[in-house]
């Protein structure tokens, strides 16, 4: 009996892993799990650069559209569920793909997540006052001199995720960092990584030119149109908090979009610093699909542990 396999496409935004699984899906015929924390809210679409319906066509996708705002869905959550459902596609696919840029959801399906401690609530509860009171420059500030690990790795324009490093920090003296590096848990599947990275100056150019279609495409009304729910986490991520700054009249709408740009910027240099880390990702250039399907064949005529 063939061994499961679930092929991982990792990366920085905008690099085309889409693209990538879509293919990945159509070579294998088999679906396509997303890892991407934000495509799962189905009142977010055009600021999460989900597969459009024509793309949604022609593989089946899972995660995407499947939880509202509304609803608190955590990376344990998706760990839990993605590995159900992973379950459920193997009994009809030898093959299945991940893919997403967000590293945590990645290692949640690849190497489980750590049992973080318990934290004292009312320190969270300071955190936020302060966050309220002082900005998020202060939290910022704040983690990158308790946790400099974690602060390396988080969405630095999400304080809710800042705010996790600093109440373990706070409540245990330990860094977050420090319990982000336990063993693995060993997944019932093989697991082949795929990277897919380009020239800096190229990626930051797809970056800037996705962030002016997004705009073409009527980003501005969307946000517009999620202003009441601002207070949900989920909306605290770049593409939605500088325009939620400009409807509040903070900035210019030129200054909206500039943000916007480096503030992508800035999270794709942090997710290839995650990516890199993991020494099994095997990397690729976006238009390298064929170089990509001759590895994952080499790989299967292999039995592998898993990675």
């Amino acid at each position: 009996m063939p061994q499961k396999t679930l092929i991982v496409v990792v990366g920085p935004t905008a690099i085309g892993k889409t693209a990538l699984a879509i293919e990945l899906a159509k070579f294998y015929h088999s679906e396509i799990i997303s890892a991407d924390s934000r495509q799962f809210f189905k009142e977010m679409n055009i600021g999460t650069a989900k597969p459009s319906k024509e793309e949604l066509a022609i593989a089946p996708h899972h995660f995407i559209d499947s939880h509202s705002i509304e609803t608190l869905f955590s990376t344990g959550d998706f760990e839990v569920q993605a590995l159900q459902l992973i379950q459920e596609l193997f009994k009809k696919h030898n093959i299945l793909i991940l893919v997403g840029g967000s590293g945590l959801y990645i290692d949640a399906i690849c190497k489980g997540l750590d049992d973080l401690p318990e934290i004292d609530l009312t320190i969270r509860e300071k955190l936020n006052k302060k966050l309220a009171d002082e900005g998020i420059e202060a939290i910022r500030m704040q983690l990158q001199e308790l946790d400099p690990e974690y602060f390396a790795k988080v969405d630095q324009s999400n304080p809710q995720r800042m705010i996790r490093g600093l109440e373990v920090v706070l409540s245990t003296g330990q860094k977050l960092s420090s319990f982000l590096t336990a063993n693995k848990k060993e997944r019932p599947f093989n697991i082949i990584k795929i990277g897919l990275n380009t020239d800096r100056a190229l990626l930051y150019e797809r970056i800037n030119h996705r962030v002016d279609l997004m705009m073409e495409a009527g980003q501005l009304a969307e946000v517009e149109g999620l202003f009441p729910y601002r207070q949900y986490n989920a909306l605290n991520t770049v593409g939605y908090s500088e325009l939620f700054d400009y409807l509040d009249g903070k900035i210019e709408l030129s200054s909206a979009v500039a943000m916007i740009k480096q503030n992508t910027r800035r999270f794709a240099k942090r997710q290839l610093t995650w990516f890199r880390r993991d020494e099994n990702t095997t990397w690729f250039e976006p238009h390298q699909v064929q170089e990509v399907i001759q590895l994952i064949e080499d790989k299967l005529k292999i039995k592998q542990p898993n990675v």
